[in-house]
């Protein structure tokens, strides 16, 4: 299960707060907690900065970068961040995000390609975003097709179903869950993920919501999420599932997870 920890985000009050005053500090705390708690990749955002997205993301990832040595997930739609923020960085990264919109399609992929980059790609097109999981899946082949003819291999892409509030759209969780499975069924090789925080939006005790959704996903074949690491019942929840799903041999890592005090 490969988790990128989504709390470096400039929608986050604090995080604005600290790149606009440059305390380096509160993002090194941020990047540090998440890699101690088990972290696979650090995403990075500055979009709440939209005339000094570059700038402000060439610092942001200097000062992770400085702080921890785990790679990176560059979020933005914007293929010009994307170009000048990928020279910057020590290991392979991950791109958040692709759709099928021919304006982030095709100047993106030519630099994950060149980056050997993992790529996040959502089931989104210029018509909108799918909704039922037979879009979702039509969405899914044709993003792994236009992936491959552009050179990416399948292995580097990561394919979100989208799944939006359960308080407004009731069955998108099971359209979503429906698709991660048939993804992983109909595309093999392609990985799936999804932002865990969209279902929950609107209702109270949001991350019970949270960890529910995670492990049907896991159960459906979920295989990578965007989430936040230092959750210790969401990451329990999440070694669990895997344990149960026969993914984690003998438990070891859900052992390694209690005895490092990661879960709860």
């Amino acid at each position: 299960m490969l988790i990128i920890a989504e709390r470096i985000n400039s929608s986050r009050k604090a995080i604005a707060e600290s790149v606009l005053s440059g305390d380096a500090d509160v993002i090194r705390h941020e990047a540090k907690i998440q890699a101690h708690a088990g972290a696979d990749y650090i995403d990075v955002n500055a979009g709440a900065f939209i005339k000094e997205e570059l700038a402000r993301l060439k610092w942001i990832v200097e000062v992770v970068q400085d702080a921890v040595s785990l790679p990176l997930c560059i979020d933005s739609p914007d293929a010009k961040v994307i170009d000048g923020i990928l020279p910057l960085l020590d290991k392979p990264p991950m791109i958040n995000s692709i759709t099928l919109e021919p304006s982030r399609l095709e100047p993106i992929l030519p630099l994950a390609v060149k980056y050997k980059a993992k790529v996040i790609a959502l089931c989104q097109s210029s018509k909108g975003m799918a909704e039922t999981a037979d879009q979702k899946v039509r969405m899914a082949h044709e993003l792994v097709e236009k992936a491959e003819q552009a050179g990416l291999p399948r292995d580097l892409l990561h394919v979100d179903p989208l799944v939006y509030p359960v308080a407004t759209s009731p069955l998108s969780a099971v359209a979503a869950l429906e698709a991660i499975e048939r993804i992983k069924k109909e595309i093999p090789g392609v990985h799936t993920i999804c932002g865990l925080t969209n279902v929950s939006y609107g209702v109270p005790e949001r991350k019970l919501i949270n960890r529910t959704f995670l492990v049907a996903a896991i159960v459906r074949g979920l295989d990578s999420a965007i989430l936040d690491p230092t959750d210790k019942k969401l990451f329990g929840s999440m070694k669990a599932a895997l344990a149960v799903m026969g993914e984690d041999e003998y438990c070891l890592e859900f052992i390694e997870a209690y005895r490092a005090e990661r879960i709860a």
